[in-house]
């Protein structure tokens, strides 16, 4: 063995330092911007190692959102993420792949002109929320205005278990939020709660197709048929948008005669998630309408804008074009049968849990996956050691991310776990969180004494 008695580093020459005591990586300014560059390598490094603290995003059971696609996907990606969507003079093909897609959707969903539809990419679901809210909104206003009445008290109706962006929007856009409140053992809006919050002053209802709640639909034919009956006895004629975040592209394949959408008259607009769902990474999202005339002309913007006329509506300007192109990727990748094979197969997973939760004592089956592959379960009245809160914490000392929370108002009582079965959760990966949750309540059922209790947060709303 060679033994070395001085440093062969002769002045002047760099010496090189490992990386994790490389200079810039020692001390690195939190809340201001440092005072020098550094290498890139450097600056890699320091802030992979930050993001390496997050959760494993395929163990993510809380989340609706995409975490997986081909290795195809992901040169695309990295290919087209400077595409600016909002430049379509300088990225026509861009622009022209965002229209085919408005239009795919248009034909999935039955509008009844798809090759004229009318429809915009979004950031994700929530913004096409407030884009369909502001034009039931506005066409309320001018039939109102038209009709010299007054447009001082708008409101909007839904149930209770709507996701928090319809919050944001009644509050932000100056619109009475009407919630019908859950009963019983039903966690959605349905027909025969709903029309005594309506009248002359609303806007719309919201019909959500895949609740985040417990991912069940709602009977958005039955809404419709109810608010028929409604305006044939008051002549007010109430409009719905359905809120397709997850079920848009849920329903088409795996529940193909399922009536919810563009084929019944009352429903004006859908908006749907492409990054859940339609199975495109975060963010985009689309919203479209039943035809022109349901978006109000004066809502839309004529832009001259780096050379060009061009017609917007959103609350964004620039925002990434990639997701828009992923999302074309996707139909022409996987067509009708590989999005219904993708779709069946996450359902079949969703079942496979589900059976396996309602034969554990310890549990009570809340729903079963036959909407939305979403599985959610509370605990059984006799465990009183833990709760649903517990079992969440102990799960995440195995990676998984599984939510536990209470239901919204009139049913705060009942407090749930939900796993969202995504594609790339496959039968393997339940098999493994199955044990894993099998472990936990076993765990929490030895302890020598009940878990101490805390105040737990009110809700969920992702």
């Amino acid at each position: 063995m060679a033994v070395w008695s001085r440093s062969t580093t002769t002045e002047g020459e760099s010496t090189i330092l490992p990386r994790f005591a490389r200079a810039g990586m020692l001390h690195v300014p939190k809340h201001r911007i440092p005072e020098r560059e550094m290498l890139a390598q450097t600056a890699y490094q320091i802030v992979k190692d930050e993001v390496m603290l997050d959760g494993n995003a395929r163990f993510n059971l809380a989340t609706f959102v995409t975490t997986w696609m081909d290795d195809e996907a992901d040169r695309l990606y990295a290919a087209t993420f400077d595409k600016n969507m909002i430049d379509k003079d300088e990225y026509p093909q861009t622009a022209e792949i965002e229209a085919r897609c408005v239009r795919m959707l248009a034909d999935l969903w039955h509008a009844p002109a798809a090759a004229d539809s009318t429809g915009t990419s979004t950031t994700g679901s929530s913004e096409g929320c407030m884009l369909s809210g502001l034009a039931l909104k506005r066409r309320w206003q001018h039939a109102r205005r038209h009709a010299g009445q007054s447009t001082d008290r708008p409101n909007i109706v839904m149930g209770a278990n709507v996701q928090v962006v319809w919050e944001k929007f009644a509050n932000y856009w100056e619109v009475e939020p009407r919630y019908v409140p859950l009963e019983g053992d039903v966690f959605h809006l349905t027909p025969d709660r709903l029309l005594e919050h309506v009248d002359e002053n609303t806007i719309g209802v919201v019909a959500v197709l895949g609740s985040t709640m417990d991912g069940t639909y709602e009977p958005v034919e039955e809404i419709c048929a109810a608010l028929d009956d409604y305006e044939a006895r008051s002549g007010v004629s109430v409009p719905v948008h359905v809120d397709a975040a997850s079920g848009g592209f849920v329903a088409p394949f795996v529940q193909p005669d399922l009536v919810w959408d563009f084929r019944l008259p009352r429903v004006v607009s859908i908006q749907s998630s492409g990054h859940k769902f339609g199975l495109v990474y975060p963010g985009v999202g689309w919203v479209l309408w039943r035809d022109a005339e349901h978006l109000p002309e004066d809502l839309v913007f004529h832009v001259n804008y780096l050379g060009g006329d061009m017609p917007t509506f959103a609350l964004n300007f620039s925002r990434p074009g990639a997701q828009v192109v992923l999302q074309y990727f996707q139909f022409l990748r996987l067509g009708l049968e590989g999005f219904r094979l993708v779709q069946q197969s996450c359902q079949d997973v969703a079942l496979h849990v589900a059976r396996t939760v309602e034969a554990l004592p310890q549990f009570r089956l809340i729903s079963d996956g036959r909407d939305l592959p979403v599985v959610t379960f509370s605990m059984s009245p006799d465990v009183t050691r833990y709760d649903v809160f517990d079992v969440s914490r102990k799960l995440r000392e195995s990676g998984w991310l599984v939510p536990a929370y209470t239901m919204p108002p009139n049913r705060e009582d009942l407090a749930v776990l939900r796993v969202v079965v995504r594609n790339g959760f496959s039968h393997d990966m339940a098999g493994r969180f199955l044990r894993d949750l099998q472990a936990a309540v076993d765990w929490l059922a030895g302890l020598g004494a009940p878990m101490p209790r805390e105040q737990q947060p009110s809700g969920f709303h992702h």
